[in-house]
């Protein structure tokens, strides 16, 4: 995953679409926003056609609550049911779709009083707060859970194989040739 450095792309700049699809079989639809090659490998930038959405469940005492990321298959599974059903009422359809959940439809105009900042921290690297616009929340059996969709775009970043198949890269590689992707997406945009 990718924050793009270019909130100013124009969103009617697509060069088509491709779909990558995860390890259980489910897919998710991505515009390709780039593509370039580095060293004879194509690489591709993609945005998902639909708008991803991140599940929260509250978990403390009342005074300390905390969101926590629902990423249990098992749970998603057991209350996506009740998510779908809060969504729809908003005219958004949920999906189980490759790597992030994800909702067709309008998203509400953003609130100030309806955004939370997240806070990330990984392995003593400080992280960028991620904001989240709140789209929904809903109980099941007696947990309050939150639906939030990221204010900024959600990335992926894939190589195109022999086949011509996206192949997500792994953190490691992404970390390996971003530096030289950088480079390249900055000089096509001057």
């Amino acid at each position: 995953m990718f924050s793009s450095p270019f909130p100013e792309e124009n969103d009617n700049a697509h060069e088509g679409s491709i779909t990558l699809t995860d390890d259980k079989g489910r897919s998710l639809d991505c515009y390709i926003e780039h593509r370039l090659e580095v060293d004879e490998q194509e690489y591709v930038l993609l945005l998902p056609v639909d708008s991803p959405v991140e599940i929260f469940s509250w978990e403390g005492d009342g005074e300390e609550e905390e969101a926590v990321l629902v990423e249990d298959d098992a749970i998603i599974e057991q209350i996506f049911a009740n998510a779908q059903a809060v969504l729809s009422e908003q005219n958004l359809i949920l999906k189980n779709t490759a790597y992030a959940l994800t909702v067709a439809g309008d998203l509400p105009p953003v609130e100030e009083s309806e955004l939370f900042t997240l806070e990330i921290e990984d392995e003593g690297e400080d992280l960028e707060p991620e904001q989240l616009q709140l789209l929904a929340s809903f109980y099941d059996e007696d947990q309050e859970y939150a639906i939030y969709t990221p204010l900024d775009p959600l990335l992926f970043f894939a190589r195109i194989t022999k086949t011509g198949e996206p192949e997500l890269l792994s953190p490691e590689e992404f970390r390996k040739v971003q530096p030289l992707l950088e480079e390249h997406l900055f000089n096509e945009v001057e």
